[in-house]
């Protein structure tokens, strides 16, 4: 052997040395929660390993299940590009997409009932006491929110994902819970459809017109008997299952409309701020979705379950939020756009309910101490 080849042979064997010295106090050291925003445990016992597995073929071995679950989760949690996370772990771009939609697709289809399995008439008494104790609105099993998802043009697509504000996006609704938890979600309309054709078309708006769905009326007061609802903004129609706040005109003019709108407003941003506690910890939500819609919706659902599983492993009595990320942070703006108010005219029912739930507000039985300051403070007080 020539005395150059000797030399490099030496070379490689040193630097594999040095290698294996730097690396093994790193697998000694804590995770970094930039990178894991879990528990260490957690991580290495997620659900899905057994069905990663490959057999190892003649000409190379597979790439081992923890960097392959490290690359999605890192892709979420930050929203690198393929080309980055490429450099950082020596793979090829077009295996880590392989990764990434492998191992989101799996994902989304073993959390998604093990986190939002179709909710029980138990699950929804539940919700609503929770609501009523921590918000101040009985009755309330869930408050509902949809917004547009910024996403890249897919190939082949043409307009059908280009939506009202002039970009591409897919849709995403949600019932969420008084802990800032999705109960229930839809994901893949298209961005181009109006946003009132969406909530028509969605499993969500087919169930908040399904009255079999909602439990049996509670009696408030002596007088007053009031219907399980979810509460929602005036991208929704009012009705008898759905409760949208009084104009701005009418709350301005009337203190028990204003009231109303108040109450309802305290129990609809849980909606609100789970979307943005969402975005917060996977930060792939803060820049334009570039993978195939298909895989979009994959990388929505897997997010919305690991959101649910952070919020009950983590949620203090307090309800104070984890990771020191706050529920008032606001929301990526460009990417994160609300749906549109449908406008129209409620139906007859829907009125009535509203009006019963604002007697109810406004009554010594179901008002709080508070809300009339709340509701004549003017922008120059404290």
């Amino acid at each position: 052997m020539e005395d150059t080849s000797l030399f490099v042979a030496y070379l490689l064997l040193e630097e594999e040395e040095e290698l294996l010295t730097v690396l093994d106090p790193l697998k000694r050291m804590e995770p970094n929660p930039m990178y894991l925003a879990r528990d260490k445990e957690g991580f290495q016992n997620i659900l899905i390993p057994r069905h990663l597995l490959k057999d190892e073929s003649v000409f190379r071995k597979f790439y081992r299940l923890n960097i392959d679950q490290f690359n999605y989760i890192l892709f979420l949690a930050t929203g690198e590009s393929f080309a980055s996370l490429s450099y950082a772990f020596r793979i090829s771009p077009n295996y880590i997409s392989r990764i990434v939609k492998q191992v989101l697709k799996l994902c989304s289809e073993k959390l998604q009932p093990i986190f939002m399995p179709i909710p029980t008439v138990q699950n929804l008494l539940a919700i609503a006491k929770d609501f009523e104790e921590k918000w101040n609105f009985p009755n309330c099993i869930s408050a509902v929110d949809g917004k547009h998802i910024r996403i890249f043009c897919p190939g082949k697509s043409g307009s059908q994902f280009f939506n009202y504000k002039d970009f591409f996006s897919v849709v995403l609704l949600a019932f969420v819970d008084a802990n800032y938890r999705f109960v229930m979600v839809d994901i893949g309309s298209y961005g181009r459809e109006g946003d009132s054709g969406i909530i028509d078309k969605s499993n969500i708006g087919k169930l908040i017109k399904d009255e079999e769905f909602y439990p049996p009326p509670k009696l408030m007061d002596e007088n007053i008997v009031l219907p399980h609802v979810i509460v929602g903004d005036d991208a929704f129609k009012l009705s008898k299952q759905l409760m949208k706040p009084y104009s701005r005109n009418d709350a301005r003019l009337n203190n028990k409309k204003a009231v109303f709108n108040y109450r309802l407003s305290r129990a609809r941003r849980v909606s609100e701020n789970s979307f943005a506690l969402l975005s917060q910890v996977f930060r792939i939500f803060y820049t334009p979705i570039s993978v195939n819609p298909d895989v979009t919706d994959y990388i929505i659902m897997t997010a919305c379950c690991l959101h649910i599983m952070l919020r009950s492993a983590f949620l203090e009595e307090s309800n104070t939020c984890f990771f020191g990320v706050s529920n008032s942070d606001q929301l990526p703006m460009q990417n994160f756009i609300p749906l549109v108010a449908m406008g129209g005219f409620g139906n007859i029912e829907g009125f009535a309910v509203r009006e019963g739930f604002t007697d109810y507000f406004n009554s010594s039985t179901g008002s709080v101490p508070w809300q009339m300051k709340q509701v004549t403070r003017t922008d120059t007080q404290e």
